[in-house]
């Protein structure tokens, strides 16, 4: 009975050190997780680093150089309610995710689809906003064409930016099309103003701008999007500290009515569109 005893107490002696060794390392870990959380550097560097391309109307630069736009709203009231100031760093679209990655910019807050393959490199947080591919063609070469179909074609030429989900959307919808790179989003327009392209893809409402700007060379021949996809704040991944705090600030503001107000603006208005470049 006295071995029993023993052993007994031997067994509960281990079981309660094996505990408060676990529970130890678990919160050895999650210190370790809080340490080396984006949300601790941004807090110390007293900074948030934002990487961003120039797209209309999500990012842009006014008349005076400054950037404007849905993105710089948002990234600039993030940094404020973190009580941080705000760097954007402008990135070519095609080499963003390898900056973020290599830590040039703690986000992505750039009007980026959510994809799975861009998952597999990336974290992404709850869609902040929703876009959609539209497509503007040119009058004289794209006389006629009222569908996507029309567009499908081995002698058509699609004007794209680079690294965009533009690009998979042509590819998926007009597979025979001949599809011309770019690196930046003017260029591709300025090929069809040109009279070089039969049309761009790229997301709404840049096309229908384009089309009510240069409505005596340019039309739309579909009315609408042809593809939908969520947005989503991009970051480097092992960091669930930061995914929860953009997840939470992203729940807040989407609850109290402020992005749908910042869309309403730089999405359904041109009250902005004097002030550009």
């Amino acid at each position: 009975m006295q071995n029993r005893n023993h052993l007994l107490r031997l067994f509960t002696l281990t079981l309660f050190f094996l505990c408060m060794a676990s529970f130890s390392t678990a919160a050895s870990i999650q210190t370790d997780i809080v340490r080396s959380s984006t949300i601790e550097t941004i807090k110390k560097r007293g900074v948030l680093k934002v990487g961003m391309d120039i797209f209309q109307p999500w990012a842009m630069k006014d008349k005076s150089g400054k950037l404007i736009g849905f993105e710089i709203d948002v990234a600039t009231r993030l940094a404020t309610e973190m009580g941080v100031k705000v760097e954007f760093t402008p990135t070519a679209w095609s080499g963003i995710i390898p900056a973020l990655l290599t830590g040039k910019f703690d986000v992505i807050i750039g009007g980026m689809g959510i994809t799975t393959q861009r998952a597999l490199q990336v974290n992404f947080t709850n869609p902040y906003e929703y876009s959609g591919m539209a497509i503007v063609a040119n009058k004289k070469l794209a006389a006629g064409f009222d569908s996507l179909e029309d567009f499908n074609k081995d002698d058509i030429e699609i004007a794209i930016k680079t690294g965009t989900t533009a690009a998979a959307a042509a590819k998926k919808y007009l597979p025979l099309a001949t599809l011309r790179m770019f690196d930046s989003e003017p260029q591709t327009y300025q090929e069809l103003r040109n009279n070089k392209v039969h049309a761009v893809i790229g997301s709404a409402p840049r096309p229908a701008y384009e089309a009510a700007e240069y409505s005596d060379t340019l039309f739309l021949p579909i009315k609408g999007t042809f593809t939908q996809e969520p947005i989503g704040f991009a970051l480097r991944k092992g960091d669930p500290d930061t995914l929860a705090f953009f997840n939470s600030w992203i729940t807040t503001v989407t609850l109290n009515g402020w992005l749908q107000e910042r869309h309403n603006y730089w999405f359904g208005s041109k009250e902005w569109i004097d002030k550009i470049q």
